[in-house]
């Protein structure tokens, strides 16, 4: 099995709902996103997935994160923007575009990220 990865980011602002503490405030992140593809073979050229395809629709999806308040966009109004829920939200947009996705991870600092695999 083989797994290759992209990263990209974006930086927005939200606050969680329901939460007690620092995070239920308006806060920001510059969060760095990475998607996962697996494939148990290769096509005709030695590759899972071309990396310049993957970045391309990764970043299509971000841009329409970047610099926005999450909270404000339709799918976080009902959703409470965590980073597992973004993760969730990321990986959902892409698969239609992306075969073989495996998971999306979401960091939201340095040490903290959540990766939402699919159901």
């Amino acid at each position: 099995m083989y797994t290759v990865k992209v990263e990209s980011n974006f930086s927005s602002a939200h606050n969680l709902r329901g939460y007690k503490g620092k995070c239920e405030d308006l806060h920001g992140h510059n969060w760095r996103v990475e998607l996962a593809v697996a494939g148990a073979k290769l096509d005709k050229i030695g590759m899972v997935a071309d990396f310049k395809h993957l970045k391309e629709a990764l970043n299509k999806v971000l841009e329409g994160l970047d610099h926005k308040y999450l909270n404000n966009l339709a799918y976080f109004k009902k959703v409470n923007p965590t980073s597992e829920n973004i993760a969730r939200y990321i990986y959902d947009s892409i698969k239609c575009h992306v075969s073989s996705i495996k998971s999306v991870t979401v960091w939201e600092s340095e040490n903290s990220c959540a990766t939402y695999y699919g159901e």
